[in-house]
């Protein structure tokens, strides 16, 4: 049984988009667990850092951090 031209076709279109699902199911798997165990940096994170300094960061401080790490970004 020989198949047509079209036929092939249709088989690589259907391996790539088979292919792009599995991809995305794994990749969103892998953030979901990375992101729990590196989750992002959030205020009370840098309250803690910058007492661990030996520093008692006013709450403006403590913007000017978020707003220069989000501008990082």
């Amino acid at each position: 049984m020989t198949m047509t031209l079209g036929h092939e076709i249709l088989l690589i279109v259907i391996g790539l988009v088979i292919g792009a699902v599995i991809g995305f199911l794994l990749s969103k798997t892998f953030m979901k667990k990375y992101l729990q165990k590196n989750p992002p940096i959030n205020e009370q994170m840098i309250k803690i850092m910058m007492s661990q300094m030996g520093r008692t960061p006013t709450q403006k401080q403590i913007n000017q951090m978020m707003k220069a790490m989000n501008n990082a970004k």
